[in-house]
């Protein structure tokens, strides 16, 4: 048992209507357990990673906030997650908030290694160790960190982040950097305009905020955000979520029971897995595909929200050729 004095910020997943294992949650509400706390059997539970609250709460079908733990704690041997005796749910957060705090969370605990200038104007940072850090800032910088809790950042136009190793994350934050992070739980995202971020670990998460980005997450569980103007994101994995919020965005998950949403104007939304869905903003166009359990195509679907009884911002999946609202 750790010490009862501390507080720890973590992460935490529930259900659409804010409930986990049959207990209601509110936001900006501390709730207290009276009994036993021992990580996996009670208490309130949450991660301190964030993409592993991706282990128990789908991105596609969930809602995640930040939260505060203290009092009693008790840590699972097998990831960061952690029950306790108290909890406050602090505030909810969106998909790309829990990408941003979980290259923060590796940046964090990664040890920086030695910038290596290779010529003028260019610089190549590696770290293999474990826990290490590289960092390129230079104009077309290059950046790698293949160990476990590695952090890659490449913050100069052009440059490239990899991050391989489990819980790594990596960063290109300048037009037309690329970052990619293909470890278990590993995050990658690219903010600058024409940026790319890939994340093809289990449980990872891909965010493209610039203009034209593109986001990828072909992971189990993984999560794909493209925010600018004409960006893409593909969902490729099991249960997984690709959301597009900029204007003309396209969002696509191509994976069982994954989940495309088209947040922005004028944006499209397709679902193409078996027993997928997707949502859009009024105006946005849906493509549904109804598969049967030998994953043939049996019928396909396409409107425009806001036309025909398609509701804004809802879930849609098609079942007997018929878009049907999905609740959870």
């Amino acid at each position: 048992m750790d010490d009862a004095n501390e507080t720890v910020v973590a992460y935490k997943g529930f259900n659409r209507d804010l409930t986990c294992r049959g207990f209601q949650y509110e936001i900006g509400k501390t709730y207290e357990h009276d009994d036993e706390v021992k990580a996996c059997e009670s208490g309130f539970h949450a991660c301190e990673h964030p993409l592993d609250v991706f282990r128990y709460y789908a991105p596609a079908t969930s809602r995640f906030a930040e939260v505060t733990l203290s009092g009693e704690l008790s840590r699972d041997s097998e990831d960061s997650k952690i029950a306790a005796s108290s909890i406050t749910i602090v505030a909810e957060l969106q998909l790309h908030e829990l990408v941003e705090r979980a290259i923060k969370y590796a940046f964090d605990r990664a040890e920086p290694s030695q910038k290596e200038k290779t010529d003028e104007g260019s610089h190549a940072a590696s770290a293999a160790g474990d826990y290490g850090a590289a960092l390129a800032s230079g104009y077309c910088g290059t950046s790698t960190a293949t160990g476990d809790y590695g952090a890659a950042l490449a913050a100069g136009p052009r440059g490239a982040a990899t991050a391989t190793g489990d819980y790594g994350a990596a960063s290109a934050t300048d037009m037309r950097g690329a970052a990619s992070a293909t470890g278990r739980h590993g995050a990658a995202s690219a903010t600058g305009d024409f940026g790319a971020a890939s994340a093809t670990g289990r449980h990872g998460a891909a965010s493209a905020t610039g203009d034209f980005g593109a986001a990828l997450a072909t992971g189990t569980y993984g999560a794909a955000l493209a925010t600018g103007t004409c960006g893409a994101a593909l969902a490729a994995g099991d249960d997984g979520a690709a959301l597009a919020t900029g204007t003309c965005g396209a969002a696509l998950a191509t994976g069982t029971c994954g989940a495309a949403s088209a947040a922005g104007d004028y944006g499209a939304a397709s679902a193409t897995g078996r027993n997928s869905r997707a949502s859009g903003k009024d105006g946005c166009a849906l493509f549904l595909v109804e598969r049967d359990d030998d994953w043939r195509i049996v019928n396909v679907w396409a409107g425009i929200v806001g036309r025909d009884g398609i509701k804004p911002n809802t879930f849609y999946t098609l079942r007997d050729n018929k878009p049907v609202e999905v609740e959870d």
